[in-house]
């Protein structure tokens, strides 16, 4: 059984409960979603578009250097000759630009979640930059380029249209 609580005022003994005392110690119940705005930035200080758009950045990270490791490891994989795609470059140096791309997305990523405006801007050059590249590496890696190019486009709206969101929620 719960004891009841103890009241601290002055005159009155402790062993005597009040209802004014229960009334000051029961929490306010947390504010309502009106349907108002984003409510999340505003109530909680954390926004899901800038988690969403950091993570989403970094996974496209996380294949770029998939695909610069395998371009690196096995040249052999790819079924298309080197001098067929767009840029004639052989696969070790198309590793070496995936590898890149993809840790400076991972990067970029990390700082998009806190709100930076610098990883704001560089995530939107590094996406564009990835989907050119994968566009040129598209006759070697056809499901996977087309994967990137639209996660690309997407971390691309994503970070325009609410990019500032997550600035706003660590004020």
């Amino acid at each position: 059984m719960a004891e009841p609580t103890r009241s601290t005022a002055a005159g009155r003994p402790t062993d005597q409960l009040r209802a004014e005392d229960v009334a000051t110690q029961i929490p306010t119940p947390r504010q309502e979603n009106t349907g108002t705005g984003y409510s999340t930035v505003e109530q909680d200080g954390f926004s899901g578009w800038g988690w969403f758009t950091g993570g989403l950045l970094m996974l496209i990270g996380v294949f770029q250097i998939m695909a610069g490791i395998v371009a690196l490891a096995g040249p052999s994989y790819y079924t298309a000759p080197s001098r067929d795609l767009v840029v004639h470059a052989g696969y070790t140096t198309w590793g070496w630009v995936h590898l890149v791309l993809g840790l400076l997305s991972l990067a970029a990523g990390g700082g998009l979640v806190f709100g930076s405006t610098i990883a704001r801007v560089g995530g939107i050059a590094l996406a564009v930059i990835s989907a050119i590249v994968n566009l040129a590496f598209l006759p070697a890696a056809p499901v996977a380029s087309t994967m990137i190019i639209a996660l690309d486009v997407f971390v691309i709206y994503a970070i325009t249209i609410h990019g500032g969101e997550a600035k706003e929620a660590y004020r």
